[in-house]
């Protein structure tokens, strides 16, 4: 099993950055795939950034260009980093590790005003 714990989110004018984190119970570097997903209200769950244990990346094409995921094995930790956020970027983002089954953490909530 994994335990995973976001942090980061908050409330960001439109243009702004934030970096999120997610720090997991046990190593990661034989986790098959890390994640970040997101879910505005009233809306699907929808994949936002993964990075695999062998180090690929791969991102959502709305947001592509404005972020960067990465990984600290020492840490256990994924990060998010998110640049030149918009309004509708405003969602809970959830953490996600896939290693045959599916884990989740609780969700940080990233606000972006206009």
């Amino acid at each position: 099993q994994v335990q995973l714990v976001e942090s980061g989110g908050g409330l960001v004018q439109a243009g702004g950055s934030l970096r999120l984190s997610c720090a997991a119970s046990r190593s990661i570097s034989f986790i098959r795939r890390m994640g970040w997903y997101r879910q505005a209200p009233g809306k699907q769950r929808e994949l936002v950034a993964t990075i695999t244990s062998g180090g690929s990346t791969n991102y959502v094409d709305s947001m592509k260009g404005r972020l960067t995921i990465s990984r600290d094995i020492t840490k256990n930790t994924v990060y998010l980093q998110m640049n030149s956020l918009k309004p509708e970027d405003t969602a809970i983002y959830y953490c996600n590790a896939y290693t045959g089954t599916d884990y989740w953490g609780q969700g940080t909530q990233v606000t972006v005003s206009s």
